[in-house]
């Protein structure tokens, strides 16, 4: 009877243990298509806009945060397989919020063997000073950033400053301006400063912060919370992120497609009249795909998930 009861625990043993190599397999295959596609993405961001070329001085802002993170373990990898040289600094600008673990990042940069630089600047307690409570500190808090990283970047002789920007912060930045601007105007993955000093490269436009998010618990970065923005949870740009992260809960793809639209733009079905000469259009007797067809129904996918009607302030109209 003993002999049985350990011949079945040892049977059972063993099928516990080949599951959980199987499992750990599977994480591994997951991890390494995880790698390859954030690489794949960054690569084709930086060959699509001409983000990095032969003798760049980049410096890779680093707030603490896991799109920074990510995008400077990234950056360092595509440095090592580019066709072309070019340097990296790390730069974190400390703000002193209160609380802060300055040591982390140092300590972090130090052990990858970067080049790295701490900016010290008050500016938590400008913006604290300025801003009455309740109020959105992030206009202000921008503008200090911005000509202390101007600054740093001229002293360290860096040519290009890169920020850790994703797919998801450029569509919230889109429906940001739709929706409180007025504009149909986005986050450019590449554009010079305000200054016109330097060229302001966004190496994960391609990336969806899903994928950041996993990279991040992979890696194990050391990730530091922003105490003065997180605090903010009336901000617009938070309720934006909620609402497209709803919309891609219940209709999987969407951000992709909206994405994909930026990519696509049409200025003649559009209405600026100073992107298209509206004015001047007269009949050329010539067929073109592209003139209107308003009395035709609207060419467009399939859907195979529930009625737009479904979403909440579209009213779907049945002509």
């Amino acid at each position: 009877m003993n002999a049985t009861w350990v011949e079945e625990d040892t049977t059972t043993e063993a099928a516990e243990a080949a599951a959980n190599r199987n499992k750990e397999l599977k994480i591994e295959r997951e991890t390494h298509k995880l790698e390859k596609r954030l690489c794949r993405q960054m690569g084709q961001a930086i060959v699509d806009f001409n983000m990095i070329e032969e003798g760049d001085r980049v410096m890779v802002c680093m707030s603490g945060g896991k799109d920074s993170y990510g995008m400077l373990d990234i950056l360092l990898k595509m440095q090592q397989r580019a066709p072309i040289n070019f340097e990296i600094v790390a730069v974190n600008l400390d703000q002193k919020q209160p609380g802060f673990p300055d040591h982390i990042l140092p300590e972090y940069l130090a052990k990858l063997g970067v080049e790295f630089h701490i900016e010290t600047q008050d500016t938590y307690s400008i913006v604290k000073r300025n801003i009455p409570e309740g109020k959105t500190m992030c206009s202000l808090c921008s503008r200090l950033r911005r000509g202390i990283l101007y600054n740093v970047a001229r002293k360290l002789k860096c040519n290009k400053l890169a920020l850790g920007h994703h797919r998801d912060d450029m569509l919230q930045t889109f429906f940001l301006n739709m929706f409180f601007g007025g504009k149909l105007k986005g986050m450019p993955p590449k554009l010079t400063s305000d200054n016109g000093e330097f060229v302001v490269i966004r190496p994960l436009a391609y990336v969806a912060e899903k994928d950041l998010i996993r990279w991040a618990a992979h890696r194990e970065f050391p990730i530091i919370p922003c105490s003065l923005c997180g605090s903010q949870t009336n901000l617009q740009r938070v309720q934006v992120g909620n609402m497209l992260r709803d919309w891609e809960k219940q209709y999987p793809g969407r951000a992709e497609t909206m994405f994909t639209a930026l990519q696509n733009v049409v200025p003649s079905h559009l209405m600026d009249h100073t992107k298209h000469d509206f004015k001047n259009i007269r009949p050329t007797g010539i067929a073109d795909e592209n003139g209107d067809k308003a009395f035709d129904a609207e060419d467009l996918p399939t859907p195979t998930l529930p009625s737009l009607s479904g979403l909440p302030g579209v009213q779907v109209v049945n002509l």
